[in-house]
């Protein structure tokens, strides 16, 4: 009898220490369970077909990038070029095809090319340079984001349409990008677990010296290694420039964070020697069900990143955990564990299907007679669409409208996920200001094809149909700009121009009227024009540099008042005095710098207004009232003389 007790008591322990290693072994996997049965509980928009695609659309670029990281970081390694390769892959891609004839299969195929190519520098710098990881591919990084600029001029270039399908759907339903991601997810699987090099790099991983000892040409095999991350760059590229049909310069900036997110969330250790590519998945899945579902939730893009961060960390700490448990180590290639996983992965299935069909319960028969209006701003790091924001909020609340707001952080694919589950979340209207006017056609047309007018606010859509259009003239606002600032001058003088971020529609529509503006004035002399990316910050340095080049220079026009406000910072006490400024965008920060007498005048665009009008327009939408197919707001010029009476 006290035998049988004891083998009870071992066996309910036993089965308690089951569930506790089955769950540090699948830590990923559970996560990803508990986030799909929470998002499903709190927002009725979630758990539906095409939502579900949104989030496997939005994984695509992500997985594809982290399956390469999966490489490198079983390898000990560590890859922060991957962003930049891709957006220099699909610029070649464009570039070639688009701009130069090249027939589009080799285009492709040189494309592919230039991320191996960029993998086999990083892999050399590595393997024969000794450089460290994190200092080759930050090398890269930057020298193929500036490639990217250099090829493109710092303007979209359009993608072929034989290769823009990658971005479209097959049967009007299935998304073609979800398809190469899992293409590309069992060929990762595949090198992991059955080849060579996959064996190589779970050893050089665990301990490169004694893979050295033990014959293994580590030097090569690293070389293989990166090249085979730039290979997946380069495919991420072309997936995700297809799904925006212009090859991006700034396209995937910070994806490579994702990446190693991904991969880390998914099991593996920074540390080398574990990884497989189904936990890569699970780890950008769980980003993409993050940021679908916070985003249909209405929480804060600011606080959003916050949430991130934070599974980061505890991806982290539960590996120390796993580790100190002694729990099955994530490597791919051990085959007494499969039939172990497969068993757990349906399990997971069926548990999921359960619960989560049991929250759908909770939003059964439960809507809403409150109009519901989405707005996806290009950045709220910026005075001007924080003031958008604000003219918004102000008119959804006095007409009783339910606005959720986003921030695609000058992301024009991040955008494009907003807009998709804004379109999934059958919105009654969309507002969007485009981070890139040719880069939102194709999210517009599936709000379109889902009959919801779309309302564009300070940047028009290109190849799409919008309802309305409220903007400002930023090329007439550039000309103005000109004129005021040669005026100033009396017609004769040195000036610098600070132009916006590269590849962003307002900063080529700005210079396009600085420069048009200036024809009227041959005295007027550009002695410089540099990027300052419309910050603050970086204002000031490109503003210091340049005065030290050209100190005589008697004005500035910058494309925004952040700029200007840093090239004012820069000047000291000749701003105001013997340097003239020309600020654009009329935001607070700018017009108490007009009132101080630092800054000349600012090119005011009244950014509130265009929140307003653009409101009230989507609502009229909603109720289908009849709207104009565009609607400008006056831009005006404030000067000290005029800065008083001007409300923004």
């Amino acid at each position: 009898m006290a035998t049988d007790t004891l083998k009870n008591q071992n066996a309910g322990a036993g089965g308690v220490s089951g569930v506790r290693r089955l769950l540090l072994d699948n830590g990923a996997l559970t996560a990803l369970i508990v986030l799909v049965i929470a998002m499903s509980a709190l927002s009725g928009d979630f758990l539906t077909t095409d939502n579900l695609l949104n989030v496997g659309v939005q994984a695509a670029v992500t997985a594809i990038l982290a399956f390469g990281a999966t490489f490198v970081i079983v390898a000990a390694g560590i890859d922060l070029s991957v962003g930049s390769v891709a957006a220099l892959s699909a610029t070649v891609l464009a570039w070639s095809a688009t701009s130069h004839g090249v027939p589009v299969f080799l285009a492709v195929v040189l494309a592919v090319a230039t991320g191996i190519a960029a993998g086999l520098v990083n892999g050399f710098l590595i393997a024969y340079g000794k450089l460290p990881p994190f200092i080759a591919t930050l090398a890269m990084l930057s020298v193929g984001r500036g490639l990217a600029l250099v090829i493109s001029g710092g303007s979209p270039i359009a993608f072929p349409d034989s290769v823009s399908h990658l971005g479209n759907t097959l049967g009007g339903w299935l998304p073609v990008p979800v398809l190469v991601m899992v293409l590309m997810g069992l060929i990762a699987a595949f090198v992991l677990g059955r080849t060579y090099i996959g064996r190589s790099m779970y050893a050089i991983g665990g301990n490169e010296e004694a893979a050295r000892l033990s014959g293994l040409r580590v030097n090569k095999q690293k070389l293989a290694i990166y090249a085979l991350s730039g290979l997946f760059a380069a495919v991420a590229g072309i997936v995700l420039a297809a799904r925006l049909s212009s090859a991006q310069p700034q396209a995937a900036n910070g994806y490579e964070l994702d990446a190693i997110a991904a991969v880390v969330i998914g099991g593996a250790s920074l540390a080398g020697g574990t990884g497989k590519a189904s936990g890569t998945l699970i780890g950008a899945l769980i980003l993409a069900v993050l940021r679908n579902g916070l985003n249909l939730l209405n929480v804060s893009a600011f606080w959003q990143q916050v949430v991130i961060g934070v599974v980061i960390a505890l991806a982290v700490l539960l590996d120390t955990v796993r580790r100190k448990a002694g729990a099955t180590p994530l490597a791919a290639g051990t085959g007494g564990n499969k039939g172990r996983q497969a068993g757990t992965y349906a399990l997971a299935a069926v548990v999921t299907v359960a619960l989560v069909a049991a929250t759908s319960l909770l939003h059964t028969g439960s809507s809403s007679a409150t109009p519901k209006i989405g707005l996806s701003l290009s950045t709220l790091n910026n005075p001007f669409f924080v003031q958008i924001r604000a003219g918004a909020q102000a008119e959804a609340r006095k007409q009783g409208v339910d606005l959720t707001v986003t921030d695609a952080q000058n992301d024009a694919s991040q955008q494009a996920n907003q807009l998709q589950n804004f379109t999934s979340s059958g919105l009654g209207a969309i507002i969007v200001n485009p981070v890139d006017s040719d880069a939102a056609s194709n999210s517009v047309k599936a709000a379109g094809k889902a009959d919801i007018p779309v309302i564009a606010v300070d940047r028009g859509v290109n190849n799409a149909k919008t309802a309305t259009l409220v903007a400002s003239d930023n090329v007439a606002g550039g000309e103005l700009a000109a004129k005021t600032i040669a005026e100033k001058l009396g017609g004769q003088g040195k000036i610098v121009i600070l132009q916006g971020q590269a590849g962003t529609s307002a900063a080529r529509e700005r210079a396009q009227g600085f420069a048009d503006g200036l024809k009227a004035y041959p005295g007027i002399q550009v002695v410089a024009q540099q990027p300052a990316d419309f910050d603050r910050t970086k204002g000031l340095d490109v503003m210091s540099n340049l005065l030290q080049a050209h100190p005589d220079v008697q004005g500035v026009i910058a494309a925004n008042d952040e700029m200007a406000l840093g090239a004012i910072k820069a000047l000291g006490s000749k701003a105001g005095s013997s340097v003239s400024v020309v600020g654009f965008d009329g935001t607070p920060d700018g017009l108490t710098a007009v009132k101080n007498g630092t800054l000349y005048a600012s090119v005011a665009q009244q950014p509130s207004q265009l929140g307003k009008i653009a409101v009230d327009n989507a609502l009229k939408a909603v109720k289908d009232q009849k709207i104009p197919s565009a609607i400008k707001v006056p831009v005006k010029v404030v000067t000290k003389d005029n800065v008083a009476g001007f409300t923004g």
